[in-house]
């Protein structure tokens, strides 16, 4: 348990940054999945369309320090490219 009134308060700041960052990351993975389902299905549009909602969360995750700007440049890379494979 925290001694002071400082460490309280980060004890406290933790607590809601680890539940953002695990909220944000359950989110990011969904649509993730959602991305592959599609591409999985053959259907291009659908895809595309969850492609688009996955690239938000994702970068969204990297811009706040969820996960690291370059893992996040480099999962929309790896999703774009799947999408792609599919609506060629």
């Amino acid at each position: 348990m925290a001694n002071h009134v400082s460490s309280a308060k980060r004890a406290r700041q933790a607590e809601k940054r680890r539940f953002n960052n695990r909220n944000r990351k359950g989110a990011m993975r969904t649509a993730i999945k959602g991305v592959l389902t599609a591409v999985a299905s053959g259907d291009a549009e659908a895809a595309a369309e969850a492609l688009r909602k996955a690239t938000a969360l994702i970068d969204s995750a990297g811009r706040r320090g969820t996960i690291h700007k370059n893992q996040a440049s480099r999962r929309v890379s790896r999703l774009s490219a799947r999408v792609k494979s599919i609506a060629a």
